[in-house]
């Protein structure tokens, strides 16, 4: 039985939230990274799309969410221009990168 290893939750890197870490906004961008936590790659690059089309500052969710710009466009041009393949942009269950503990060597 294998377990199921919970995704780190990302500290958002704004000099807001660096200067006042129990402030309304830090705990809004703690919030926003919660959702992120429970979601798949291409739902996360739809969410944060979504506020980029709200809010417009795209170096900001950057900093909020850990995700890169790129990331951010893509998934705000996925919210504004639906596309025919809905499963598009989400891997595998096993792929991508494997953990930085499952390469090491250990004795």
């Amino acid at each position: 039985m294998s377990k199921r290893i919970k995704p780190a939750l990302h500290t958002c890197e704004c000099t807001g939230c660096q200067e006042h870490p129990y402030s309304k906004t830090a705990r809004e961008h703690k919030a926003i990274n919660r959702v992120l936590a429970g979601l798949d790659e291409r739902n996360k690059r739809r969410f944060v799309g979504l506020l980029a089309s709200q809010q417009g500052n795209i170096l900001l969710l950057s900093e909020i969410t850990g995700l890169s710009r790129t990331t951010i466009y893509r998934g705000q041009a996925e919210v504004e221009h639906p596309s025919q393949n809905p499963t598009q942009g989400i891997r595998r269950a096993g792929g991508g990168r494997k953990l930085v503990e499952k390469n090491s060597l250990t004795s």
